[in-house]
């Protein structure tokens, strides 16, 4: 195993496009870092990269101690497994899993051992003599990963491995990579588009834009403190809510066709009110529910009434979709709430949980 650590690099191809603008991230031994964010961000470039895959226009990497910038990839100890599977058709699940370890020169004896205890970890023994056409999308992943694991490397890298998988099929594949990095305690660099993928599985996320790291943190940081507008859209599903408004002495003001609604701020947000000025005031789904259910937690909330366009029952809540004052707004409220399309209800907003942007450089005001 090894530390991670990637120093200002940046990639830049010769027809002049830089797709990584100076990349700084640490990852500890054993952690497990998710790149996130949209197709063309750079996490892909970023990954290969680190497997040796793509080459480093400037900057360092390191695995451990060593700087592997010209290191060839098979001699950076690492194992990857793509979105792919690439598997070898014309070989058993065994033989796929043994094969690198024949390449390196190890006894039979010790690969029959090393595939029996990857077989049994990932629960596939009884799938040895199959061949991959004889095997669903999990059962393929799973030799994937089980070539991977067989190799003992210090960095496994992912390159989002689940996409090719049915909803149900990557959820129980998103927990058996977790368990299985607990059990390993490998450095894991793990790459999706997912946001969801990336709050359930990683220590760390890095968010990605336009080659640069928007955002690096735990995901219970960046989920309740996202540096900027795009990294509190991108992560959390439903995507937070955006107010545009003006903050003030009196509170958050909202307006719209020539009427204006008042929100009073709480004491947390009342230090960034001392002066007018234009703000996006930005409020997870979660912090705004039907008034009746916000009462019974006892705390004091802004009400206002909203129209609902649309329901979505979700079995312990239900996703409500609404306008307030020509905003649209998603909120989640008691599943027996007399809530219904085109009727007025109470919602309430739990301001202190909400985060204020500026309108202009779209970072968040602190």
């Amino acid at each position: 195993m090894a530390s991670l650590s990637i120093q200002n690099v940046r990639k830049v191809y010769p027809n002049g496009a830089e797709v990584l603008k100076g990349v700084d991230l640490h990852v500890e031994d054993g952690e497990f870092l998710i790149l996130v964010g949209g197709s063309g961000c750079g996490k892909s470039t970023l990954l290969n990269m680190i497997a040796g895959l793509e080459s480093v226009s400037s900057g360092d990497i390191r695995i451990g101690e060593r700087v592997v910038n010209d290191v060839a990839p098979k001699d950076r100890d690492i194992a990857m497994v793509f979105q792919s599977y690439a598997l070898y058709p014309t070989m058993t699940v065994r033989e796929n899993i043994s094969f690198g370890l024949g390449l390196r020169k190890m006894p039979r004896a010790e690969q029959e051992q090393t595939v029996a205890r990857v077989a049994e970890t990932l629960q596939i023994t009884h799938l040895l003599d199959r061949k991959p056409a004889m095997l669903s999308g999990g059962q393929r992943q799973r030799v994937a990963m089980g070539r991977a694991i067989a190799r003992s490397p210090s960095l496994f890298l992912f390159d989002e491995p689940l996409s090719n998988l049915d909803a149900k099929l990557r959820v129980e594949m998103r927990a058996e990579i977790k368990l299985l990095h607990q059990r390993l305690g490998t450095t894991t660099v793990y790459v999706t588009h997912d946001q969801v993928e990336a709050m359930t599985l990683g220590d760390k996320i890095a968010v990605m834009k336009d080659g640069v790291v928007q955002q690096f943190g735990t995901p219970q940081d960046i989920y309740d403190n996202p540096a900027n507008l795009f990294v509190a859209g991108f992560i959390g599903s439903p995507s937070m809510n955006f107010l545009r408004g003006r903050i003030g002495p009196e509170g958050f003001a909202l307006e719209h066709g020539g009427a204006t609604t008042m929100l009073p701020l709480p004491a947390a947000l009342a230090p960034l009110a001392t002066e007018p000025r234009e703000v996006i005031l930005g409020i997870r789904p979660e912090h705004i529910t039907d008034a009746a259910s916000a009462r019974a937690e006892g705390y004091r909330p802004a009400v206002v009434a909203a129209t609902i366009d649309m329901l979505e029952p979700t079995g312990p809540d239900t996703l409500a979709f609404a306008r307030f004052n020509g905003e649209r707004i998603t909120c989640r409220i008691h599943p027996r709430t007399d809530a219904a399309p085109g009727r007025q209800s109470a919602l309430a907003f739990d301001l202190s949980k909400a985060v204020l942007f500026d309108a202009a450089t779209e970072q968040r005001i602190k």
